[in-house]
C-alpha cells in the first residue's frame, strides 16, 4: 500500500512540475549600472531564491539590447565603450557577475544581433550570450512560451 501511495505521489509531482515552475524574461535596454546591479545582479539572485523557498524554479532569460550591450563584451577597450569611464572601473566585476548569473544560476543571456552588428561587438561578444536576429523576436518567442515580461530600461 505504501509503494502504491508512493507512486501516486511522485506521479502527481511530475504532473504538476509545470505549475510549479515560472518564467520572465528581462527586457534590458539600460545603460544605467545601478539599474544593471538592482534589478539584475540583485534582483534575478533574490528572486530565484524566493521561489526556491516556495519550492518553484523561476526559468530567467534576459534579452540585451539598447544601452546594454557594453556589458557583455569580451574586451571593453576594443569597443566602442572603452571611454565610458565609470564603465571602466566596475567592468571588471559586473562581467564576472553576469558570468555568474549565466553559469552558476542558469540565467539565459540572448543579444539582439542587428544592435550588435550596430555597435561593431560581433566577435567581441562574452561566450554564455546567445546572439538571436533581433531583440523583438526574443521577446515575442519567450512571451508566447509564458514567460512573464519586466523591461529594465533608463
Amino acid at each position: 500500500m505504501k509503494k502504491v501511495l508512493l507512486s501516486l505521489l511522485l506521479l502527481f509531482s511530475f504532473s504538476h512540475a509545470d505549475e510549479e515552475n515560472l518564467k520572465v524574461v528581462y527586457d534590458l535596454t539600460t545603460k544605467n549600472i545601478a539599474k544593471i546591479k538592482q534589478n539584475i545582479l540583485k534582483g534575478i539572485v533574490a528572486h530565484k531564491a524566493y521561489y526556491e523557498g516556495q519550492f518553484k524554479e523561476l526559468e530567467v532569460t534576459v534579452v540585451i539590447h539598447g544601452g546594454a550591450y557594453r556589458y557583455f563584451v569580451k574586451d571593453l577597450q576594443a569597443s566602442e565603450y572603452s571611454t565610458d569611464v565609470e564603465l571602466v572601473n566596475e567592468f571588471a566585476s559586473l562581467k564576472k557577475r553576469l558570468k555568474s548569473l549565466a553559469e552558476t544560476y542558469d540565467v539565459e543571456f540572448l543579444m539582439c544581433g542587428v544592435g550588435a552588428k550596430k555597435h561593431k561587438i560581433i566577435g567581441n561578444i562574452v561566450s554564455y550570450v546567445k546572439v538571436i536576429p533581433n531583440s523583438t523576436i526574443g521577446l515575442i518567442s519567450k512571451q508566447n512560451e509564458g514567460y512573464a515580461y519586466v523591461p529594465v530600461g533608463d
